[in-house]
């Protein structure tokens, strides 16, 4: 019986199942492994990146992206459907900057992507994004907030999780290891830790990606947007809450180098 609607995207089961969304998150679950864990000071993301042959240069591929300063993910699935998914979140926060001339919450812009996925799970003529992502960045209204995104367009916040193939004993691990007092440097140990577990072969530097959310320093309201002055004026001089220092808070990836040393302690 389910099978006369498992290739109907807008046609729901006697059960009450969208099918081919559950064959979106068998896509997931064919992917590598991906872990998101935040810290009291940080978030952490990480995912295993593997070459399916030797001769292929993985230098060019990218699992762990940004998406503004303050934010970034990781994807779990198929790897062109996040690139258009990477590409709209980008030109929303872009978009939102423009307009308010700050970066966009965390929460905003997981909205905005939840949004695009859940329109290819309604639409005729398309199908659902084959992939999960973990969303990570820092508001000045939220705090640091851990997403996950789902191909129906489900969203979920979480201290530490995982997504892709062997999710489930990935966050059996996480159960047993993660506390909110964590520092980032202790999140970034238990991260490579949970991969460890799943991994085959030798893990090194070049084989997995990793991303942090760290405080780095204080900035002005005005460093923070790259607002434009005009004779060493602020461009808008009416707001004195542009002046205050705040907390420097930026997404970025840890270089090769970085992670070995990871995996040095690990």
């Amino acid at each position: 019986m389910t099978d006369r609607y498992s290739f109907s995207l807008t046609t729901f089961s006697p059960s009450g199942k969208l099918v081919q969304i559950e064959h979106a998150l068998s896509a997931v679950n064919q992917g590598v492994t991906s872990i998101g864990v935040k810290a009291r000071n940080g978030i952490v993301i990480a995912t295993e990146k593997k070459a399916p042959s030797p001769l292929q240069d993985v230098s060019a591929t990218e699992k762990v992206v940004p998406i503004c300063k303050t934010m970034g993910l990781v994807y779990s699935g198929m790897g062109p459907d996040a690139r258009v998914l990477v590409s709209k979140a980008r030109k929303s926060a872009e978009k939102y900057r423009c307009v308010y001339r700050e970066t966009p919450p965390t929460l905003v812009l997981v909205k905005e992507i939840a949004n695009v996925m859940q329109e290819f799970t309604q639409s005729g003529g398309v199908r659902p994004f084959g992939v999960s992502l973990l969303v990570c960045g820092h508001d000045s209204t939220h705090g640091l907030g851990l997403y996950q995104v789902d191909p129906s367009g489900t969203f979920f916040p979480w201290n530490a999780t995982a997504i892709g193939k062997n999710h489930i004993n990935a966050r059996t691990f996480l159960e047993r290891r993660y506390n909110e007092a964590l520092e980032l440097e202790d999140a970034v140990h238990i991260a490579i830790l949970t991969l460890k577990e799943s991994y085959e072969g030798q893990m090194t530097a070049g084989s997995i990606e990793i991303g942090v959310v760290t405080e780095q320093g204080t900035q002005t309201q005005d460093e923070m947007m790259d607002v434009e002055t005009e004779g060493g004026q602020p461009a808008y001089p009416s707001d004195q809450s542009m002046d205050q220092p705040e907390p420097k808070i930026s997404f970025r990836k840890l270089s090769e180098a970085e992670v070995a040393d990871y995996l040095e302690l690990a």
